[in-house]
């Protein structure tokens, strides 16, 4: 973390982070799945060309962008970013990138809804290329050892992966993206046998209707940063197959255990593991630049 750190704007934009913050505060207040919304946008930034904005550039007429890749049409959020820029650019004008505005928003989002509180180190910029092509994130139907390949590619070990996962105890996830689990699981005409009967029933009662809504990745708290991510998918309730998995699998089922039995240890990780995924590739120095609207490049 050498070339990030804590405090980066404090001469050149005192009221940086405050800024990020009230935005994030006012969404909050109205809306609390803005927090597993600012999780997963982080998330999805990070993997493809590390955490630079890229995911934020709009699509122009020449080049089609990150925003429009199939995992990226449910990422949302993009406008709580607009705003916390938009206060930023009148008060210190081309200081603050949007790579620290996103990594800032979720950091502060997660403490709104319960989660540990952390120190962010400041000072990327942002990339100046957006290519929905790069876009190769790891998917909800991967194994633990498939998903894990892409958490290693980026310098993260197995523990930041089921410690990055628990993000899930606040979040959601289209029925498309498990229906396979509930009915027909892999053509045996019958629900995943891995996971718990009552959640298959409260499950298919949601996503029955032919529509695609979304159901909670935490049926417990669902709302609350906490450990009964892990607690759950302990007990078959984990709603995605690599949730399930990550309890099922021995490369991952101890660390598991580990954080459904103890809350403060999972907080802790989570901090260090978000902090290490906030470097993942990041620009700095004179590399690329500090965006003035974070959906078009300069």
């Amino acid at each position: 973390l050498a070339q990030l750190k804590v405090g980066f704007y404090k001469t050149s934009c005192p009221r940086a982070e405050s800024i990020v913050k009230a935005a994030v505060q006012k969404r909050f207040n109205t809306d609390k799945s803005i927090t597993a919304a600012l999780l997963r946008m982080h998330f999805h930034d990070c993997f493809v060309r590390g955490c630079d904005a890229s995911i934020l550039i709009d699509s122009t007429n020449q080049s089609r962008s990150e925003k429009e890749s199939g995992p990226n049409l449910t990422v949302r959020g993009y406008e709580l970013i607009d705003e916390a820029k938009k206060a930023l650019e009148k008060v210190c004008p081309s200081k603050v990138s949007c790579a620290d505005i996103i990594t800032l928003a979720t950091r502060d989002s997660v403490v709104l809804a319960g989660g540990p509180s952390y120190d962010v180190p400041t000072g990327r910029r942002d990339g100046r290329v957006s290519n929905i092509n790069e876009v190769n994130l790891p998917g909800p139907s991967l194994s633990v050892s498939q998903a894990f390949q892409s958490f290693k590619d980026k310098g993260l070990t197995m523990d930041d992966m089921v410690t990055l996962l628990g993000g899930h105890t606040v979040g959601v996830a289209h029925c498309f993206f498990f229906s396979g689990r509930l009915t027909n699981f892999q053509g045996t005409g019958k629900p995943d046998p891995s996971m718990d009967a009552g959640l298959v029933t409260t499950l298919k009662g949601i996503c029955g209707n032919g529509s695609n809504p979304t159901a909670f990745l935490d049926q417990g708290t669902s709302f609350s940063f906490d450990n009964e991510f892990y607690r759950q998918i302990r007990g078959k309730k984990g709603v995605m197959k690599i949730d399930q998995e990550l309890a099922d699998d021995r490369l991952s089922s101890g660390i598991v255990s580990r954080f459904a039995s103890n809350a403060n240890l999972f907080r802790t990780r989570f901090a260090q593991a978000m902090v290490k995924m906030g470097n993942i590739q990041v620009l700095v120095g004179n590399a690329g630049e500090i965006r003035k609207n974070c959906r078009v490049i300069n």
